[in-house]
């Protein structure tokens, strides 16, 4: 069975509901949105990165030494950000060799080595895991002393399926990768191809970490399964707000194994300078920088031991597994630094703990609010429809919230 996957791509908290597929105009690459390519820098350190006290994060480990093979749209070495961050002899495009859009226009491929990247997606992915410091931005990657292997995989029109899916999983194990990022799913929760779970089993074998995006779909309380997040041993990666809370588009269900910021997540884009963006795609990359982190530190520690050192050194509001955010809400300093032995497993246990939310920067991207609210316009045309699920997930969000309080009030002495 041939199944299309989709970029869990998104620039607001609406068109984050309305699951924008790879057979649709990719938002980010449109002149109306937010994103620009190339685009401004954003000066100040995103909000993401003010959770985590970096200096105390990089005395342990920078991710040197380590590969992260990110299955996407490309990655554009063209980003001073990215070009020293990406091996370039590593990477391949696997989109086909003709390819058209739907009105039979030829599309531009691309490089051979899948260094670049039209659509942006896979550039905002590998920065937020290994971009490189640079002057006049506060943003970098979790660990920047890693390496990206770029994989072409997957297009704005939609050309990426199980199959290619599963040919850039295995070149990645070709290519010695440590942690595989795919910030897509299928479009619809329908299991895939055997070949696609083959080539998963094959790089947990290999004692790769697999991490991948839970999904878009969670307003109204809507829980399914989607893949590749929902195999066994793939890492799933839900999002979480600032107040470590599942963002309202946010994919629930049992599969769901950590959750880490997706919220005005700011990023490198193609050409140079930055972009925010929202979507469990740019979760997944952040939980992949601090899998790179700890492989670092441990060479030897296997892929499951550090899915479980993730998992049980998160932020958690209950105890145990929760279907919202798994183990809880990535928290780096403790993956690092509370690790004196490898564990088999995440356990529950008491003192449940609560991350002071950041105060929030300011988004610098070149953007006034005259210009902000016609862009934010043009997302009327898609009707009631989504005014109900907005609404929807506002009720949904307040009531997990309150669901969690209560949860914890009663675990309280």
């Amino acid at each position: 069975m041939n199944h299309t996957y989709r970029r869990l791509l998104t620039t607001t908290a609406v068109t984050a509901l309305t699951l924008v597929t790879l057979s649709a105009t990719p938002a980010a690459a449109d002149g109306s949105t937010q994103c620009t390519f190339p685009g401004k820098p954003y000066e100040g350190r995103p909000w993401s990165l003010q959770r985590v006290l970096l200096d105390e994060l990089w005395k342990q480990s920078t991710g040197k030494g380590v590969r992260v093979a990110v299955i996407d749209t490309g990655v554009d070495i063209k980003n001073p950000q990215l070009t020293r961050a990406v091996d370039t002899e590593s990477g391949v495009n696997l989109l086909p060799k003709d390819i058209k859009d739907d009105s039979g226009n030829k599309i531009e491929r691309g490089k051979e080595n899948g260094t670049t990247d039209t659509v942006g997606h896979g550039t905002k992915v590998a920065g937020i895991i290994a971009a490189r410091p640079a002057k006049g931005t506060g943003f970098v990657g979790l660990a920047p002393d890693a390496t990206i292997i770029p994989i072409q995989q997957n297009d704005a029109e939609g050309h990426g399926t199980a199959e290619t899916l599963a040919t850039a999983i295995r070149h990645a194990i070709d290519e010695e990768a440590d942690v595989i990022n795919i910030s897509q799913d299928t479009a619809n929760a329908v299991e895939p191809a055997p070949a696609l779970k083959q080539a998963v089993n094959e790089a947990l074998a290999a004692e790769i970490v697999v991490v991948a995006s839970a999904g878009n779909d969670g307003l109204g309380g809507n829980v399914k399964e989607t893949y590749p997040a929902s195999f066994d041993g793939v890492l799933a990666v839900a999002s979480s707000d600032r107040n470590n809370e599942r963002a309202p588009f946010s994919q629930s269900g049992e599969f769901v194994g950590i959750a880490a910021p997706g919220v005005d997540m700011v990023s490198t884009v193609p050409g140079g300078g930055h972009c925010a963006d929202n979507g469990t795609s740019f979760s997944a990359p952040y939980v992949a920088g601090i899998a790179a982190l700890i492989k670092s530190k441990h060479k030897n520690w296997t892929q499951e031991q550090i899915v479980a050192q993730i998992q049980q050194t998160a932020e958690r509001s209950v105890a145990g597994h929760d279907r919202l955010v798994g183990w809880g809400v990535v928290d780096p300093v403790r993956a690092l630094t509370e690790d004196d032995k490898p564990i088999e497993a995440p356990v529950p246990h008491e003192g449940l703990s609560r991350a002071e939310a950041p105060t929030p920067a300011e988004l610098h991207l070149g953007e006034t609010p005259d210009e902000r609210n016609a862009r934010l316009a043009t997302y009327v045309v898609m009707g009631a429809g989504v005014l109900a699920a907005v609404i929807t997930g506002t009720a949904v969000a307040l009531r997990d919230s309150r669901r969690r309080a209560r949860r914890l009030a009663r675990s309280q002495p």
